[in-house]
């Protein structure tokens, strides 16, 4: 079970986990505050998970670029 959990969060982007850790508040609330907006506004923040999912891997591609041993 734990493996299955472990899977989904990875390929579920990260975003719930990231803003979890950043804000200190358990992820599992997190995902479920973002369900219950998702159905009171008819799944609006589905975008701005989006949004922020691309975000964090355009960051994490930065991150790999950017060697500062290598200038």
């Amino acid at each position: 079970m734990q493996q299955l959990k472990h899977l989904i969060e990875k390929s579920a982007f990260g975003v719930c986990t990231f803003w979890g850790q950043y804000l200190g508040i358990a992820t599992s609330k997190i995902r479920l505050y973002f369900i219950y907006i998702s159905m009171l506004t008819m799944g609006s923040p589905i975008v701005i998970y989006l949004f922020f999912a691309f975000w964090l891997n355009f960051k994490k591609h930065m991150r790999r670029r950017y060697n500062p041993v290598v200038d």
